[in-house]
């Protein structure tokens, strides 16, 4: 079991509180440090600083890091052109020494997209954009040296690209593919990801979409254990039950709500909710760390947690 930790910026942090925790989790040997792709804040409170570009803040932390892992839950298809995109997430793959995982989706949150002006599709034009951009970026970073790419789509067309510059890692960059849905979803899963992640699910949901996933790879003819299988679960984790409530509260939820729906209480506890997930074929956990200035509740998972998985 691997342990990642996993942040939402645009529910208020700098670069600098994003940096200290990606840094953090380094020093105590998380294996990687990712991040929500949003441009506006969702639910109560102040919005301030504001957001945070994704790729700008993952090459500027690339820069000042060395051996943590670096990737997105998930960049949106409506923030970015596949091209771009493409050009992007190689440059931070190049930056970092090959350190960069991808996850993609079709979005949702379509008050960010009124808010800073980005167009917002249809679920179904969006769904086909996202198979059309998996499509480009994995063509783009197989292309070799000297050759060209060129594909033509219902939502994007590219003539003749020297799918320039190369990512450090051979093929690309992993790409992580995730979502409740039943059909498509896992189909584009068995056929682009490197790695299968649901976030915050029931755990019976879970072992359901895993199923599913499982089942799409044999349809395709690929190894259903080449997929990792991952999850992501909001951490509120105390060395008792005031810290863990008042860590709780911090971030506007209550304790038990969290131990239902999350990883919360007691290493002990959150121990065993990583082991739940284990149990029906998780093999890799995003912790949704809320409150990025209790750098101390990451030092309690690194110490108290992360030491104790097999």
């Amino acid at each position: 079991m691997e342990l990642r930790i996993f942040v939402e910026p645009q529910q208020g942090a700098s670069y600098e509180q994003q940096l200290a925790v990606a840094q953090a989790a380094e020093r105590l040997g998380f294996g990687a440090f990712f991040r929500s792709d949003h441009y506006l804040r969702m639910g109560e409170g102040s919005p301030l600083p504001g957001p945070t570009d994704t790729w700008v803040t993952l090459g500027a932390i690339a820069r000042e890091t060395s051996t943590i892992r670096l990737g997105t839950l998930v960049c949106s298809v409506t923030f970015r052109l596949p091209g771009p995109l493409a050009v992007a997430v190689a440059q931070v793959d190049a930056m970092s020494g090959g350190r960069v995982e991808l996850g993609l989706g079709a979005g949702w949150f379509d008050t960010e997209h009124v808010a800073y002006g980005i167009p917002f599709p249809t679920m179904g034009q969006r769904f086909g954009m996202l198979a059309e951009q998996l499509e480009i970026v994995s063509g783009m970073w197989a292309t070799p040296d000297g050759g060209e790419y060129t594909f033509e789509g219902d939502h994007y067309g590219i003539v003749g690209s020297p799918a320039l510059p190369r990512p450090a890692q051979d093929g690309g960059p992993p790409i992580i593919i995730g979502g409740y849905g039943a059909t498509k979803t896992p189909a584009l899963a068995a056929r682009y990801a490197s790695e299968f992640n649901v976030p915050f699910p029931p755990l019976e949901v879970y072992r359901d979409q895993v199923a599913r996933v499982r089942a799409a790879c044999e349809q395709a003819e690929r190894d259903p254990d080449s997929l990792v299988y991952s999850a992501a679960l909001v951490v509120c984790c105390g060395e008792d039950d005031e810290q863990v409530a008042r860590r709780a509260a911090a971030i506007g939820r209550g304790v038990d709500e969290l131990k239902e729906h999350g990883a919360a209480g007691s290493p002990a506890e959150v121990l065993d909710t990583i082991a739940t997930f284990a149990e029906v074929g998780a093999e890799r956990i995003y912790l949704q760390l809320l409150d990025l200035d209790d750098l101390d509740h990451l030092e309690l998972l690194g110490t108290a947690v992360l030491p104790l998985l097999p």
